[in-house]
């Protein structure tokens, strides 16, 4: 007879082990079952208990989930059935459309967050939910999309994605059609009055326009135009204006002339009316025309009387902080102009200075890029320059306001700060001021780190520190020659030739003080915050920085190294650009590997492998796609990448050589021949790091009609004029002559053996060492071989040029080696 203790011990874990499955937590039932089964195995309740747990666990946990999150208003069911799609890979369909007909029909859920991440899951995970959505709007759109938009933004999002999917749907005319329904749906959201999703519906409009905006963009008319540019008010969050300003760039893109019409008529209306609220609209809208449409918008800002009013209605009329702002947005937009900025200086000088100096916001860092703009900053600050009263015409008198701005913890004072100094930094004396400013470089690195990804404050930083450290552009004595004449043509500016702050000593200076301020590690910290065009700027900095064999050992302890190779494989793209931008990547990559050990920078036993950074370089061998003509190809690139492959070849443990004589044999062949000297010198260097593998010393030496050529190459420049080409050379040549296939090659030469004992007879200690060992290695060949080169070297007087080098030579490697050549030959 079983214990009381067993059974009520049973009968309690059997009631726990249902509890638990009907939370979900089928792990906790069984457990707390078997137990209860081990008390009491005959128990009823026991049984009852089991036979509920297996109807239980024939329910998906979603659906038990959503039922308990639904039903109970349990949120922590909710929260876990949000990790579950997080986590999940494809959801059962009936699942799927079980719970998310319980999801979209309840509208009095507290968490109406918790609600829009699931229901955005299932429309995310599943094709059965995507399937139900699709008939759903196809039935009833408008109930639908009301009721789906009104869960969140990213249910939102998924109707518009839904209807861009095709497989989803049974008929691509029933897509088509609901497509449009629902791009009308989202614009009507702009036009209710007093809503508060503008940045819901415009990212419905912007996903769709982008998808099909030739079907879609014909719907657009004036009236729905109107709202979509009031949300490019500055008030607005960032997000809804970027949607905004995406909307209509894609807008005006195709509609054309009449996308431009409604967009001036717009402008002028809102300005005609004169109200507060109106003139935002306006100056808002039209500052963000200008970098979608300059032609137009310029030519509306620089109407006839425009300007003139402008400063009477701000400055007495008005007198709003929000107009102000808005107007002094459009300004700055509008320097994108020369002609706007010649009229923003004639009409708005005093304005903006009293605007700079009168108030305590973010309008004074405003009002300071916009004189930063239109202020001439290749002008020095000791030119004689008329000054009117009330005007500040040099850019210098900005940059204290500038480097205040940058301390400020508001992120638009500091935005500010960056933009204008981006433009004052074109002027040399400005450079200087700033990087002799520890304090200024250590604030600037902190913001870069400090601002979000993808921000415009790290793009202005970074081009703020590109004009730091830019060096002037390497000419071709063409260019140079076109560069004079332009000068005599334009003899006021011969004075910028001559800048002391621009030659390299100078740039050098500041890029120390880049350096030290700790940019490398700067940006390898905010690696994963870089735009496209940011990581650009960020490798054009650090080939500048790399110039100076100096500073490579610290930018590679930076991990400027690695995180240039991480740069060369994201670029992916082939635009012209994306193959400059590997380029500038790669030749900084070659500055650091010739003047640091490679295997400290890239160890055997971490990652990436030395290897890794063979391709590109391989890549600066070859001209760009792009080049118009031999003579202006900058050769700089390749001869820096050809000195680190010769660093790489060096290293016989990564398997250097045997990867570049594979992957590009036929190119370092063909500069060999290239009439560069310094290009020549480097690529032999090269080839003599070569011989260091097998493969190396076989494309010369295999007696085949290919390895004579090479060999014969290699005889010519072992007797050019320039010496280290000639050394390189005698040191392949060293190598090779230890091979018979490569002797006889020489021996059928008819200046072989003489270009041999020339290298025996050099000024150079180590090109005598180089040829005598060739000699050397000639003489102690086996049979015929061996007494064919005996007997050519005797007819070549031989014998009287060893001689020679033994009576001139001090060098005991020399003197032994020469002695045992002369004692094979007098044999």
């Amino acid at each position: 007879m079983s214990d009381p203790r067993d059974e009520e011990r049973a009968f309690n874990l059997a009631s726990q082990a249902v509890d638990s499955a009907t939370a979900g937590r089928i792990e906790d039932a069984s457990r707390a079952l078997r137990e209860a089964a081990s008390l009491a195995p005959d128990s009823d309740t026991v049984k009852e208990a089991f036979v509920k747990i297996q109807s239980e666990e024939s329910i998906h946990i979603l659906q038990r989930l959503c039922g308990r999150y639904i039903l109970e208003r349990d949120e922590n069911a909710g929260r876990e059935a949000l990790n579950y799609l997080d986590r999940a890979g494809e959801v059962p369909g009936h699942v799927a459309h079980d719970c998310l007909e319980l999801l979209v029909n309840e509208r009095r859920i507290p968490s109406k967050e918790l609600q829009d991440g699931i229901v955005a899951g299932f429309l995310r995970e599943s094709n059965a939910a995507k399937a139900l959505l699709a008939k759903k709007l196809k039935e009833g759109m408008t109930a639908t999309f009301e009721q789906v938009y009104g869960i969140g933004d990213r249910s939102a999002n998924c109707i518009a994605d839904v209807v861009l999917k095709a497989p989803a749907w049974g008929r691509e005319s029933d897509r088509v059609d609901c497509e449009r329904g629902v791009f009308q749906l989202f614009l009507a959201k702009l036009l209710e009055v007093g809503h508060d999703y503008d940045g819901r519906a415009l990212k419905g409009i912007t996903r769709l326009l982008a998808s099909d905006a030739n079907k879609l963009y014909t719907i657009i008319d004036e009236e729905i135009f109107d709202p979509i540019l009031c949300s490019l008010d500055y008030r607005q969050p960032i997000e809804v204006r970027s949607q905004a300003t995406l909307v209509v760039a894609k807008y005006l893109e195709l509609s054309g002339t009449q996308g431009q019409e409604y967009l001036s008529k717009f402008i002028r209306l809102h300005i005609a009316k004169g109200h507060n609220e109106n003139l935002v609209f306006a100056f808002s809208a039209a500052a963000a025309s200008f970098p979608i449409v300059p032609t137009m918008a310029s030519t509306l800002f620089l109407t006839e009387g425009f300007l003139p009013s402008l400063i009477p209605l701000l400055d007495k009329k008005i007198k709003s902080d929000k107009v102000e702002k808005a107007a002094l947005d459009m300004l700055n937009a509008a320097c994108i102009d020369s002609a706007c900025r010649d009229a923003i200086k004639k009409y708005c000088m005093q304005w903006l200075n009293q605007v700079m100096t009168s108030s305590n916001d973010d309008r004074p860092g405003l009002a300071a890029v916009v004189l930063a703009k239109i202020l001439d900053p290749t002008k020095s600050a000791d030119t004689k320059v008329e000054r009117p009263q009330g005007q500040r015409p040099d850019v210098n008198d900005l940059v204290p306001m500038f480097k205040k701005l940058l301390s400020d913890k508001g992120e638009a004072s500091k935005r500010s700060s960056i933009e204008g100094l981006a433009y004052a930094s074109v002027q040399s004396k400005v450079k200087e001021e700033l990087v002799d400013d520890r304090l200024f470089l250590a604030r600037l690195m902190d913001t870069l780190k400090s601002s979000p990804s993808g921000s415009t404050t790290i793009f202005g930083a970074l081009t703020l520190i590109a004009h730091l450290t830019q060096y002037p552009p390497v000419l071709s004595e063409e260019q140079k020659r076109m560069a004079q004449l332009k000068a005599y043509a334009n003899a006021s500016k011969d004075f910028q030739d001559h800048d002391p702050l621009e030659e390299d000593e100078a740039i050098a200076r500041r890029c120390r003080a880049v350096l030290n301020a700790g940019a490398v590690t700067t940006f390898v910290g905010i690696n994963n915050h870089l735009s496209p065009a940011s990581t650009i700027l960020t490798c054009s900095i650090l080939l500048s920085l790399s110039k100076v064999s100096a500073h490579r050992g610290t930018i590679a302890q930076q991990g400027g190294a690695r995180f240039l190779l991480l740069k060369y494989t994201s670029i992916t793209g082939t635009s012209p650009s994306d193959i400059q931008a590997r380029r500038t990547v790669a030749h900084a990559l070659a500055r650091i590997l010739i003047s640091v050990n490679p295997v400290l920078v890239f160890p055997s036993s971490g990652s990436p492998p030395l290897s890794s950074t063979i391709r590109p370089l391989l890549s600066l061998l070859t001209e760009p796609e792009n080049q118009s003509s031999e003579d202006s190809r900058d050769l700089l690139p390749t001869f820096e990448a050809l000195l680190a492959l010769t660093n790489l070849a060096g290293e016989p443990s990564c398997g250097a050589a045997e990867t570049i004589i594979r992957q590009a044999l036929s190119t370092v062949e063909d500069l060999l021949l290239n009439k560069n000297t310094m290009i020549q010198r480097a690529t032999t260097e090269l080839v003599c790091n070569l011989m260091t593998c097998s493969t190396g010393v076989e494309i010369f030496a295999d007696e085949s009609k290919a390895a004579s050529r090479r060999l014969h190459i290699l005889l010519a420049l072992a007797d050019v004029e320039e010496n280290a080409t000639r050394k390189a050379a005698g040191g392949a040549l060293a190598t090779l002559t230890d091979f018979e296939g490569a002797v006889k090659e020489i021996l059928g030469r008819e200046r072989g053996i003489e270009i041999l004992l020339g290298l025996c007879s050099d000024a150079d200690h180590e090109i005598v060492h180089r040829g005598i060992v060739c000699i050397n290695n000639i003489v102690s060949m086996q049979g015929e071989t061996r007494e064919a080169a005996r007997k050519k070297i005797r007819e070549m007087d031989g014998v009287s040029v060893l001689k020679g080098v033994l009576r001139a030579s001090k060098s005991h490697v020399i003197l032994t080696l020469g002695r045992d050549a002369l004692a094979s030959l007098e044999k």
